[in-house]
């Protein structure tokens, strides 16, 4: 990204809105992610919330500027995150294609999601998510080499399209499995390959 597109480098704590609907300011700016993670939910009218997709370093959101669209999504920082605000007129042709190929990764992982909602168990979606987070800011290794994810019941609920209830519920089945162990915000990963064959299936 050349320095003649970026208008802005903006950090933003774990927690912090980045976006949400109807939030005044310039309406003709799409974000990358510098570093950290951006989740971008759906949020009703009682305040539930749904996952869109997690936005990692590289990576853009934003897009509805593109076409002059109206936002109606939340951006927020799911870590410490840096994002830089472009102006897509002053891109270059080889960051315009870069762009156009994210969003198409973007569209295909919403694809993704959206069959899993349809095919899968509440219980192979939440083994899903819990992979995916394995290659974001969320994951770390503890001195053993197990894999933590600093993650809610919260946010697993919002990720799998699910509320916190029966995903507690789910999460302590796959706990007595001995596929995971929970805590108090985090999840640790104790049988990674169980967990991915259980994202696979469907039904």
């Amino acid at each position: 990204m050349t320095q003649s597109s970026i208008i802005d480098t903006l950090a933003f704590r774990a927690g912090e809105i980045i976006l949400y609907p109807g939030a005044s300011g310039p309406k003709d700016r799409i974000y990358r992610v510098e570093s950290g993670l951006v989740r971008i939910q759906s949020v009703d009218n009682d305040g539930n919330a749904l996952t869109l997709r997690f936005v990692r370093a590289g990576e853009y959101f934003g897009e509805e500027a593109l076409a002059g669209g109206e936002r109606d999504y939340h951006a927020e920082a799911a870590a410490d995150t840096r994002i830089a605000q472009i102006h897509p007129s002053r891109m270059s042709p080889q960051e315009t294609l870069e762009l156009a190929a994210q969003l198409v990764q973007a569209l295909n992982q919403t694809y993704d999601a959206i069959q899993r909602l349809v095919a899968q168990r509440l219980k192979n979606r939440i083994a899903a998510a819990l992979i995916g987070f394995m290659d974001t800011p969320l994951a770390v290794r503890d001195p053993r080499g197990r894999v933590m994810i600093h993650v809610t019941h919260d946010e697993i609920a919002s990720a799998v399209g699910s509320v916190r209830e029966t995903v507690t519920k789910v999460i302590g089945e796959l706990a007595r499995e001995g596929l995971i162990k929970s805590g108090y915000g985090r999840v640790m990963l104790l049988d990674i390959e169980a967990l991915g064959r259980l994202a696979r299936q469907n039904g």
